[in-house]
């Protein structure tokens, strides 16, 4: 079940950092002021188009709208950051600064814009919190977001986050296992499939209350079981050793870095257990350009744009980081056995 370091012949010598100096920037990284990437034109069907770039306002950590924070999470999070981080999970790329994860985001219940979440997360609640699970397991109920975290310990996940619309950052994540937490629910035999749903509120996201809101909320997404089982995938509580910020996906969000970004659903409230494949946010709105699996994939554009490459965030009309993109974003030694005998063409 260990998972394989990543292997320093698949990172450019440039980006590779020794872990002492890695460790001691941390906090810089994390509070310096960078130039947030500006938001690009919304396209057809909902989606930036990955070439569109337009000017936005950096803004200093200290001045985010974060979510409010529970003492006792704080202090969960605070314990992990304390701790020396170890495990074959991180990579030595250089990290995306604090600023553009927390600034440059989708999240549609919020707005289309980039900017819209965190400009407009001020208010949101995290505590009370609650997840409901469901479907086809042992233990049902509503859990507190104290009774799910409670028996596990935090770590720090460093992964590559990769957008479908041709855009990737990395970020240490802190959460704990997905797979770990399905266990506790006990799944039944014929569970093939996790479902997961966000918070329904009209009173703080605007999008869901519009009358011109083109997705049927709630958000949802799903799994097959052996996907949610995988160690890589995990539930996420914090970034850069802080509690998750509202426009991250707090207080809790998935993060599956071998696929597209929308896959990682945020603020999530609910989670059922499914013999069928659920039906998923963005394959409903558009099934020919949003597949199920969703796992990242150069070799299979886009209807609208190319896959083969992706802009690395921070970004500007100065300065392009652009890389290549990697099979299953760099963890095809990791999961690419899951999808053994699949035509990944046509289940994208």
């Amino acid at each position: 079940m260990l998972i394989k370091t990543t292997s320093c012949r698949d990172i450019p010598s440039s980006e590779i950092t020794p872990e002492s100096i890695y460790r001691s920037r941390r906090n810089f990284i994390r509070d310096a002021a960078h130039v947030a990437i500006g938001a690009g034109l919304v396209a057809a069907g909902g989606v930036l188009s990955p070439g569109a770039i337009a000017p936005s306002t950096s803004r200093a950590p200290a001045d985010l709208n974060l979510a409010s924070r529970p003492q006792w999470l704080a202090r969960m999070v605070a314990a992990r950051a304390a701790a020396p981080a170890t495990g074959p999970y991180n990579t030595t790329e250089a990290l995306t600064p604090f600023n553009d994860v927390t600034t440059y985001n989708n999240f549609y219940e919020f707005g289309t814009d980039k900017m819209d979440p965190s400009n407009r997360a001020e208010n949101f609640p995290i505590d009370p919190w609650s997840v409901e699970v469901g479907g086809a397991c042992g233990k049902p109920g509503k859990y507190s977001l104290e009774d799910i975290l409670k028996p596990h310990a935090l770590e720090e996940r460093v992964y590559r986050l990769r957008c479908v619309e041709a855009w990737s950052m990395v970020i240490p994540w802190v959460g704990f296992s997905l797979g770990d937490l399905i266990k506790r629910f006990e799944p039944a035999s014929d569970a093939k499939y996790v479902e997961f749903q966000t918070l329904v509120d009209r009173d703080i996201f605007p999008e869901q209350g519009s009358r011109f809101a083109t997705i049927d909320w709630p958000y949802q997404e799903g799994l097959r079981m052996d996907e949610a089982m995988h160690p890589l995938a995990i539930m996420a509580v914090g970034l850069y050793d802080e509690v998750l910020p509202a426009q991250n996906g707090a207080p809790l969000r998935l993060v599956v870095p071998w696929k597209y970004g929308f896959k990682s659903i945020k603020s999530i409230v609910r989670i059922n257990f499914r013999s069928e494949m659920p039906n998923t946010t963005w394959n409903d709105l558009q099934a020919s350009e949003y597949g199920f699996f969703a796992n990242v994939n150069p070799a299979v554009s886009h209807p609208r744009w190319s896959q083969a490459t992706e802009r690395r965030l921070p970004a500007n009309q100065l300065l392009s980081r652009r890389v290549e993109t990697q099979p299953f974003n760099g963890y095809a030694d990791e999961v690419a056995s899951l999808y053994a005998g699949m035509d990944l063409r046509r289940n994208y």
